[in-house]
């Protein structure tokens, strides 16, 4: 008969399983972990372990009972990782039963006030992770902000990944009188002024735009009891860390500080040695660890087949919803541009997008009106969308821990998905690098004598333009003692352009996007 290990009670007479799990079913429990508020003994055996689990080991027990632990098993698994009432109903009404091992793991040690750094595959529930324990310290502590002050910081690396916390914190918070804030870039000064100025319970925001805000003293950090960094992996890779470093020095010396993050590079061990204080670990899964419910390959191909390769898969209908990855803004563009040729509808998301371009094009592929979606690394650490079948790697991404994060958009919330990356010869050294981090050797499937053409797909060049457009048109007889527009810097001169009063000036360094 199977025995459960042993369990320890709580002070208040609860009791909660330490090592394992009380099986139930698989497909009623998913997780191997149970809490109990009481420790029931079973009727068939005499043994002090549930009447669920002698249930399954063949003991008796009769269906009033079974029913009466299941429910207590529901209601209950939020309850002992002590989240007062207000959160439980907003769970409940949002469908949460069982807290997953990320949340476990952290939700006690947050409520206890301790520093922590958790390390987890995107879709365990992270943001509950943090957002569910700091809500319960702001019920308990009672207070209010004062005006251009926030009680709870969080900063995230995009907007769209903003967005998605403060909604997060919104909804646990439905039953609570806290007030949550989101501040960008992309978005006017004026109105997130206003709101700050009113004093916010948590703010969520991004580095650069949050700088603008207390440079201007708009706001001011000195009320802050909870510093959140999430997703600090890309953080780190966007170059933020001067910026963090800023944001850091004007926050209180007495605070609880939370890391978060999918994947774990060395740079990040160093930042939390410098930023934390004798903060709990805790980890779900190894680092750089891919999720086991990725059906995961790989296809070399060519770089010039890549499009027709793309063109050809999403003609399947069975990829019902497709996340395409390229590495650069331009390729995200490009690739669209093709798609559209070949009679596949896709939108692009990146950091090129306007705010309100970004949201519509992520809700038309949340709500399945677009089955293909096109996006940066950078976008899309706030893409949550469940139902996510396919990733493709249209590019490999050259930081292995990436591809980690890349594939963890599809099997999310339990389902399976697979993930599909391209790889060129130039990019071989980064499919090594990948396989070496994640500690395996994905199935290959070598195309580089060429993907079969789909039909009636025309040759185009990186603007869109068919083989015919792209024939070179005759000069005007003003210009033709002129080097062309583009061909300057072949012969080591600076690439200049006309402007409107006919004078010329070189071209100008774009600015990077807000984020």
């Amino acid at each position: 008969m199977h025995t459960p290990p042993a369990a320890a009670r709580l002070a208040d007479g609860r009791v909660t399983s330490v090592n394992g799990c009380v099986a139930i079913s698989p497909a009623a429990l998913p997780l191997q972990m149970i809490v109990f508020r009481t420790l029931l003994v079973c009727a068939g055996c005499s043994s002090p372990h549930g009447i669920a689990a002698c249930v399954r080991a063949g003991g008796t027990a009769d269906s009033q009972g079974l029913f009466d632990i299941m429910t207590e098993l529901s209601s209950s698994a939020f309850a002992t990782l002590g989240l007062s009432a207000p959160i439980l109903k907003a769970l409940t009404a949002t469908g949460y039963q069982t807290p997953t091992p990320i949340q476990l793991q952290a939700i006690p040690h947050v409520v206890a006030g301790r520093d922590l750094l958790g390390i987890a595959q995107t879709g365990t529930g992270k943001t509950a992770a943090f957002a569910l324990p700091i809500l319960e310290r702001l019920a308990r502590q009672k207070t209010r902000p004062e005006s251009k002050t926030c009680r709870v910081l969080v900063l995230s690396p995009t907007r769209e990944l903003a967005t998605q916390i403060a909604d997060s914190f919104r909804t646990y918070a439905r039953h609570l009188s806290h007030s949550v804030g989101v501040v960008f870039g992309g978005q006017g000064h004026f109105g997130q002024q206003k709101m700050i100025a009113r004093g916010l319970d948590v703010l969520v925001a991004t580095p650069g735009r949050l700088l603008d805000h207390l440079e201007s003293g708009n706001l001011s950090l000195a009320g802050v009891s909870t510093f959140v960094l999430d997703e600090a992996d890309q953080m780190l890779d966007m170059g933020f860390i001067r910026d963090i470093r800023k944001i850091v020095q004007r926050l209180p010396r007495e605070r609880q500080n939370l890391f978060f993050s999918a994947t774990m590079p060395q740079e990040i061990g160093a930042l939390a040695a410098e930023l934390l204080r004798n903060p709990e670990k805790v980890a779900v899964t190894p680092a750089a660890t891919t999720v086991e419910r990725v059906d995961q390959r790989v296809i070399h191909v060519s770089p010039a087949a890549k499009n027709a390769l793309l063109a050809e898969l999403l003609a399947d209908p069975a990829f019902a919803r497709t996340l395409v990855f390229t590495r650069t803004k331009h390729g995200a563009d490009k690739v669209v541009k093709y798609l559209a040729v070949a009679g596949i509808e896709a939108l692009a998301i990146h950091g090129n997008k306007s705010q309100p371009q970004r949201e519509r094009a992520l809700a038309r592929f949340k709500d399945g009106s677009t089955r293909v979606l096109i996006a940066t690394d950078i976008a899309a650490r706030g893409i949550d969308v469940d139902g996510v079948t396919h990733v493709i790697n249209y590019h490999l991404p050259n930081i292995p821990e990436s591809y980690v994060h890349r594939i963890g958009r599809t099997a999310r919330a339990g389902a399976t998905g697979i993930a599909i990356s391209f790889c060129d010869h130039e990019e071989r050294a980064y499919l090594r690098a990948i396989e070496k981090v994640t500690r395996q050797t994905l199935p290959a499937e070598d195309r580089t004598g060429g993907a079969a053409p789909v039909a009636a797909i025309p040759a185009t060049n990186p603007h869109g333009a068919t083989a015919q457009e792209r024939q070179p048109r005759p000069l005007h007889p003003h210009h033709r003692n002129k080097p062309r527009n583009g061909h300057a810097h072949r012969h080591g001169q600076r690439q200049q352009t006309p402007s409107r009063n006919g004078q010329r000036h070189p071209f100008k360094t774009a600015r990077r996007a807000p984020n």
